[in-house]
């Protein structure tokens, strides 16, 4: 099969030209609508690549992501090269995107005091019968990125591991952590296992420029703060 009888595949193209490439080097905001669709396609017919037959489809919407939105299966399978199942990708990609603009954004709990810790984590690990280890991720203005569980343990303790604390930080780009881990005994002394973590954390987070914030001890009622009692 010559070149002109097979379909221009997004492997076939230079690598400059390579949405997907361009995707991963330089992020989802450089790429144009054309781009974008020519990834959900892949191909696009013997005369013309996915970008081109993306475009051709736009121009047919007035160059209007709405407009397209509106286009059926039928209506997208008129144009050369997009089959049921590629028309099929391209609405339920932009139904995403319409469900995705009508919900409400989450808003972002900013940490300004231990309080606020302990009413994110207490529904989490406030009742427990077995000890669990989070972290908070946070960014310079301390709104939480992520909370994860690094570990979880019996009723006395749990074991954490340092490189999957900061692994996540540098995942998440965080610059700053909170820990929190519970005490199914009630207890809200730490135990100098706590207090040597807390001090091995924050040294690690120190090399790495990601800043210990606090480290909350949480019962079922109560919880410890680190910061607040001016031990962390």
């Amino acid at each position: 099969m010559n070149e002109l009888s097979s379909s221009f595949s997004i492997k076939e193209w230079s690598e400059n030209d390579r949405p997907r490439e361009k995707l991963i080097a330089k992020g989802k905001n450089t790429l144009t609508d054309a781009e974008l669709i020519a990834i959900l396609i892949g191909s696009g017919n013997r005369n013309e690549s996915a970008v081109a037959l993306s475009k051709r489809i736009l121009a047919s919407a007035n160059n209007q992501i709405h407009t397209l939105g509106k286009l059926s299966i039928k209506q997208l399978m008129q144009f050369k090269g997009i089959g049921e199942a590629k028309a099929i990708s391209i609405v339920a990609a932009l139904e995403l995107g319409r469900r995705r603009k009508n919900e409400d954004v989450p808003v972002i709990p900013k940490m300004t005091s231990s309080k606020d810790v302990f009413d994110i984590m207490h529904p989490l690990i406030g009742d427990l019968e077995h000890e669990e280890f989070w972290v908070l991720y946070l960014n310079n203005s301390n709104k939480v990125l992520q909370k994860k569980q690094i570990s979880l343990g019996g009723k006395t303790g749990t074991l954490v591991d340092a490189r999957i604390v900061f692994k996540y930080a540098l995942e998440f780009d965080a610059t700053a952590i909170i820990l929190a881990h519970n005490h199914p005994s009630g207890s809200l002394i730490p135990s100098q296992s706590d207090k040597d973590l807390t001090r091995k954390l924050k040294l690690a987070g120190t090399n790495l420029d990601i800043r210990l914030l606090d480290h909350l001890i949480v019962t079922e009622k109560k919880y410890f703060s680190f910061a607040d009692e001016s031990i962390l």
